[in-house]
């Protein structure tokens, strides 16, 4: 039974060893993060059903917060299709 391996986990993955979050990608990834907070923030905070800035600024930030957490996965997994695409278009190449 120790050596049943669970249908669900492909052999055919490889590991790699390439190094896939550098200084500078973090960087970009914090600009493009941090922008698009500003800019959801300034757009939803004129939808909130208040006159009191603290709440306008909680709900404004709660919202802006929750899209740019969505955008961030967005960022992360166009990075990862890209890397993938053009690794595969490489390997295409050198056959």
């Amino acid at each position: 039974m120790d050596k049943v391996r669970p249908i669900l986990i492909p052999d055919c993955m490889a590991k790699s060893e390439e190094k896939h979050v550098t200084p500078l990608s973090l960087l970009v990834d914090f600009i493009l993060v941090v922008a698009f907070f500003v800019y959801i923030y300034g757009v939803v905070k004129t939808h909130v059903p208040s006159r009191d800035p603290r709440m306008v600024m909680l709900f404004g930030g709660l919202c802006a917060a929750c899209m740019t957490g969505v955008f961030w996965l967005a960022v992360q997994m166009f990075r990862v299709v890209l890397k993938a695409q053009l690794a595969a278009k490489a390997s295409k190449k050198s056959h």
